[in-house]
């Protein structure tokens, strides 16, 4: 919270940044471009992932608004993680990214 008088700092991209730091969470995000993405999934994707970090990842995304969790009643039911509209929002400034990075 800032006091009266106090100039924001805050750059506009910090706050994204912070919401897909971490380890995992560019892969998770990049994968899920690809399309919807499950858990165990994740683990046997993401080389040296472990449980607990991939579950904290998705639940961090989704609390950000990135990820939709969408329980799926099929048998097995299963928990499928897809990009929302914020996240496929932010595909584009990947692209970029990439674009970018490459050159």
């Amino acid at each position: 919270m800032k006091k009266d008088g106090e100039v924001e700092n805050e750059c506009p991209a910090e706050g994204l940044l912070k919401q897909l730091s971490g380890k995992w969470k560019p892969q998770i995000f990049l994968l899920a471009v690809k399309g919807a993405v499950r858990f165990n999934g994740l683990l046997r994707d993401i080389k040296g992932s472990n449980k607990q970090s991939i579950a904290t990842a998705l639940r961090e995304m989704e609390d950000y608004g990135l990820l939709t969790k969408t329980v799926v009643a099929q048998k097995p039911l299963h928990i499928e993680y897809t990009l929302s509209e914020k996240g496929l929002s932010l595909v584009p400034v990947f692209r970029q990214l990439e674009f970018f990075s490459e050159g």
